[in-house]
């Protein structure tokens, strides 16, 4: 994975000229990401090439939260011609990795990271669109529109936007804040080999429910939450703010939304993007996209799928599709 043409004059214009590039690992984007060590030193460069990315939603919302506190990464320099974002270097070190190979710090982590979310509802949201009705059925939508092609079900695809929107409204904030979006286990990182987490992956902000990132945490599509450890969690939210029984409503409608996005989305960068290892993932997300589905709120949602997706049918869309 080579450095983008315009690497070394960018770097040179920052004071980074004489620093080793060495690549890191993608994502589900077109974005690449490189370290630059220099004498000790070390920072990030994103590649993130126009007209694929757009970098300035990411730049944007990483000056929103450090400007309050918020441990998002320094930008250090842009280039927004060519799609270049040099800033701060927080490690290698991911919450995922860490409470995966030493269990005892697992519930100090999700604590850490709950507090996070605490904070952050004491914040009104930034300047982002609103994640509203709209916003949320289209989501829904990839489930029937990629997972169900997928696994060969022909579905009621008009009844499954008319359940939804009899629950939607539990999932509307009257006071809107800043959601993330992508807020779980690999996007949090502990900063320098501490503790401290750092944030990661948050371009895609809106203005929504304060549920929404509390579900990203704990119904983390790529990891195993314990169901105790969701529990412990949503109390110590609870606690902490005061939420009520419309939180609740709100984090098991905004769980199954999310869930039935992520199926949908796994299954597209399997069946559009040729990238077979996320359909892998769906089992755990329909898991606990059912386990949403058990909420009194979700009724209409839950008839629907009870009535056009049988429980034979809910899993590795690669695997069913080969049966």
């Amino acid at each position: 994975m080579n450095p983008p043409a315009g690497t070394a004059d960018f770097l040179a214009k920052l004071g980074w000229g004489e620093g080793d590039v060495l690549p890191l690992a993608g994502d589900a984007s077109f974005r690449r990401y490189f370290r630059v060590a220099d004498h000790g030193r070390s920072a990030i460069l994103m590649d993130a090439p126009p007209p694929h990315e757009d970098p300035r939603p990411f730049i944007e919302v990483a000056q929103w939260l450090v400007a309050r506190g918020f441990p998002a990464p320094a930008i250090f320099g842009t280039d927004l011609e060519q799609g270049l974002v040099l800033i701060e270097d927080f490690g290698d070190a991911r919450m995922r990795e860490t409470v995966d190979a030493a269990p005892e710090s697992l519930l100090r982590m999700y604590e850490a990271a709950v507090d996070i979310l605490i904070r952050l509802r004491g914040e009104p949201a930034g300047p982002w669109r609103p994640y509203d009705r709209k916003e949320l059925q289209r989501e829904a939508d990839l489930l029937t529109e990629w997972y169900c092609s997928a696994v060969g079900v022909t579905v009621d695809t008009e009844g499954y936007a008319e359940a939804w929107g009899e629950v939607f409204e539990h999932a509307l904030a009257p006071e809107p804040v800043t959601v993330l979006r992508d807020y779980h286990a690999e996007n949090l990182m502990l900063i320098g080999g501490t503790e401290a987490l750092g944030l990661l992956d948050f371009q895609d902000a809106l203005a929504g429910h304060p549920a929404y990132d509390l579900v990203s945490l704990l119904q983390d599509a790529r990891r195993d939450v314990e169901p105790e450890i969701e529990a412990a969690m949503l109390d110590r939210y609870r606690r902490v703010t005061g939420a009520g029984d419309d939180f609740d409503a709100a984090y098991h409608v905004l769980g199954a939304q999310r869930n039935a996005k992520i199926v949908g989305i796994f299954t597209r960068l399997w069946r559009r993007d040729g990238k077979p290892r996320y359909p892998a993932m769906c089992p755990r997300v329909w898991r606990y996209l059912n386990r949403d589905l058990d909420h009194p709120a979700l009724a209409p949602v839950k008839a629907w799928f009870d009535a056009n997706i049988p429980a034979d049918l809910r899993g590795d869309p690669m695997e069913i599709a080969r049966a």
